[in-house]
């Protein structure tokens, strides 16, 4: 027989209409369930944007202008005075941050730079992320760092995806980048809402796998790059019109899309960055990285890296990709505008 503290304390929730303490708790369960399968919407759902520069500043654009509550950072401030003039909140720290948002971005500069700003135990975002809370990296970096932040946020009862993006600044502008998403799939699918107004997702598999598509991706555009600058100079050096040549191989096979993004700014010897010449040289250096662990032979990578380097070298890191014409046309002892 139960003890008599036992039936009057239930005698007296039935009398009075008292849920137990069990009610309660099934009542916080199932909460917390239907909240974790809530669709993502600006309403239940506050962001944080770590890094505003070329690329961010027009991706975070995309989530205000879509409704969303925004808190962003950035180590240079006027970088996102833009955005809190839009209506985001600054915080003084990514873990300041990460306590007022229920899913984190980042996209940075170097592997350093990520492992700063979201691992740091005093100032990173997971410090002050909840449990349940999202990190998604878009910055090019390690894969093997990628599977660091995934089994640290899990740690927390946190997820982690790394979701690099290709595309340049334009891509960012008009919201038509292409994500390659690594980690869990049924979370990569839940923040579908938020990576469609900033382009297409393609997932990839689990942690660290987006990383690797992107830095392939990489490799392809170092190439591509190399092919479209020597067809500038040797088309210059025939005698052709470039402007006219370029129009007519647009449409041919040896049409792409850094052909299209990047033809007529080399032409005009418009050299601002859609992606930094410096940030391109640190990842065909993680490429190398990856082909040396990989026992990977890749000469058109290689070559594409010095060339780059030779920028670099010359004091042009902070230029735009594009400027890789400086390289050839110093090797070659040509101008294009001469």
């Amino acid at each position: 027989m139960p003890p008599l503290p036992f039936l009057l304390r239930s005698l007296y929730r039935y009398y009075y209409q008292i849920p137990s303490p069990h009610f309660y708790f099934l009542h916080r369960t199932m909460a917390a369930s239907s909240a974790a399968v809530e669709p993502i919407s600006p309403s239940n759902t506050r962001l944080g944007w770590i890094g505003t520069g070329v690329m961010g500043r027009s991706m975070c654009a995309h989530l205000i202008n879509a409704g969303y509550t925004l808190t962003v950072f950035n180590r240079t401030l006027s970088k996102a005075q833009p955005l809190v003039d839009m209506g985001a909140s600054l915080a003084q720290t990514p873990r300041e941050l990460a306590a007022q948002s229920d899913v984190v971005f980042s996209i940075v500069g170097y592997p350093s730079d990520v492992r700063q700003v979201l691992l740091d135990p005093t100032d990173g975002a997971l410090s002050g992320l909840r449990p349940g809370g999202i990190l998604v990296d878009m910055t090019t970096s390690e894969p093997s760092l990628a599977v660091e932040i995934s089994a640290a946020a899990s740690s927390k009862n946190c997820s982690s995806i790394d979701a690099p993006v290709s595309g340049g600044d334009r891509g960012a502008k008009n919201g038509t980048l292409a994500i390659f998403a690594g980690g869990v799939e049924a979370v990569v699918n839940r923040l579908n809402p938020i990576f469609s107004l900033m382009g297409k997702v393609n997932y990839m598999g689990p942690s660290g796998k987006g990383q690797f598509a992107k830095l392939a991706n990489q490799i392809t555009i170092a190439s591509t790059m190399v092919g479209l600058v020597e067809g500038i100079v040797y088309a210059h050096k025939a005698g052709l019109n470039v402007p006219s040549f370029l129009d007519a191989i647009s449409t041919g096979a040896a049409g792409s899309k850094s052909l299209d993004l990047y033809g007529t700014r080399i032409l005009k010897r418009d050299f601002d960055p859609g992606f930094f010449v410096n940030h391109f040289v640190k990842d065909l250096g993680i490429c190398l990285k990856e082909c040396q662990n990989m026992g990977l032979a890749l000469p058109g990578l290689a070559l594409a890296q010095q060339l780059y380097l030779s920028l670099k070298a010359h004091g042009e890191g902070n230029l735009g990709t594009q400027a890789l014409i400086l390289a050839l046309e110093r090797l070659n002892n040509v101008t294009l505008d001469s």
